[in-house]
């Protein structure tokens, strides 16, 4: 008996998904709940499980296509039941064991290599598997460049010294191999964030404001209770959860900042949630903090650790990525000095934090060197006036720089 696979319903205002890839072949046995294919929507990248047991029979919608909710991109044969006719080819058999752990370069519950499309080419080419090649992209995926390396290794020189003459043709081959070109589709998350990113400078009056924080007292605080913590909340205590408090403070303070823009009304939002950017493997995506302001430190630290780790295998629920009343972006750990972030509509404000350097500055009249962070505040000049906007990043400033001030509420 054959049980259709159809595209489930992947979050509100989603009507279709692009098939971002199979994860198992047609005639390959699976297990009940093992993921078969990734489906990329507009928000997020979610993996279809296998209904039940049984072996992969007709596919019907290959990678890039897309496909509406409910309809069927292929069909699973219950065990026993078409097995015959599309059981997986023994070749493959011998190669897997239970105990063997997978390469670098394989997903870790099909230990197949994920291969680029450039990277398949250049393997075809050379008479290549990609099993023989290990992979150095993200996520361990095979590169044409792993190929290339590989086969540079592992090639015999096909020359012989014979003359000088024959030289200019390697360089030559080289040099058109180094102007080759790849053409690969947008995704459908990348296009969606193009498009609101867009969507953000034509609608909205964007304007960024700046300043600069003394990182001390924090980074003295975490240092002196970052081993306690740890060993109470089993989590790290970052930088992070300061700057979701703080700005928690300013927003209750400077409101229209945690409003937004409905056609001619404004609405102003009585709860936090705070959205942190996140880069993955198919790009940036911001989870949400439901309710920040009810969060502890430990719990905020968790939740973006969890948020982090199945962002890198696109394990993001459709739901933690909607919704949102202001952003925070960390472009620090990327070794961003300053920067102007974008609003993410249809939010009003989006803070910017970036590197910690130690620079010299003026205090009580002598110069001391002092580790510094620059932020920067991008607001929707619509409903939030330069005053409020300002007020708001010197309200976060002050918090963090007296990180006392998170508990007495001055």
């Amino acid at each position: 008996m054959a049980i259709e696979l159809r595209i489930p319903e992947v979050g509100e205002s989603i009507t279709e998904v692009e098939i971002g890839g199979w994860l198992k072949n047609k005639g390959d046995a699976v297990q009940k709940d093992e993921p078969l294919v990734t489906l990329e929507s507009e928000k997020a990248t979610v993996e279809l499980p296998a209904p039940d047991s049984g072996t992969i029979g007709e596919v019907l919608k290959q990678k890039g296509e897309v496909a509406k909710v409910g309809e069927v991109i292929g069909y699973l044969e219950q065990d026993g039941q078409g097995a015959a006719t599309t059981k997986a080819p023994p070749k493959k058999a011998p190669e897997k064991t239970p105990e063997a752990k997978p390469e670098k370069g394989r997903d870790a519950k099909t230990a197949e290599p994920r291969v680029m499309p450039a990277a398949e080419r250049a393997l075809a080419e050379r008479g290549l598997k990609a099993e023989q090649v290990q992979g150095s992209g993200p996520g361990g995926r095979v590169l044409k460049e792993d190929v290339e390396r590989y086969g540079q290794a592992k090639e015999p020189p096909k020359r012989e010294p014979e003359t000088a003459e024959p030289a200019p043709a390697p360089q030559k081959a080289e040099a058109a191999a180094g102007r080759e070109e790849e053409v690969i589709p947008m995704s459908r998350l990348r296009r969606t964030v193009a498009e609101r990113l867009v969507e953000a400078q034509h609608t909205a009056a964007l304007l960024t404001t700046f300043n600069e924080i003394d990182m001390e007292n924090v980074m003295r605080l975490r240092k002196e209770y970052s081993e306690a913590f740890q060993q109470k909340h089993n989590v790290k205590l970052g930088f992070m959860s300061f700057f979701v408090k703080a700005c928690i403070d300013g927003l209750k303070q400077f409101p229209a900042l945690n409003a937004e823009v409905r056609g001619t009304q404004i609405v102003y939002h009585n709860y936090f949630d705070i959205g942190v950017a996140i880069g993955s493997g198919k790009g940036l995506v911001v989870p949400v903090l439901r309710n920040a302001e009810r969060m502890s430190f430990a719990e905020i630290e968790s939740t973006i650790g969890d948020f982090a780790r199945r962002a890198k295998d696109n394990k993001l629920k459709v739901d933690e990525l909607q919704g949102g009343t202001f952003t925070i972006s960390n472009g620090g750990v990327y070794g961003s000095l300053l920067s102007t972030p974008i609003v993410n509509p249809p939010q009003s404000g989006v803070l910017g934090m970036h590197a910690i350097q130690e620079r010299p500055v003026a205090r009580a009249g002598n110069v001391i060197i002092r580790p510094m962070m620059y932020v920067a505040l991008t607001y929707d000049h619509r409903i939030v006036d330069g005053r409020e906007a300002v007020s708001f990043l010197k309200r976060v400033k002050d918090v963090i720089e007296s990180p006392a001030r998170m508990l007495m509420e001055v």
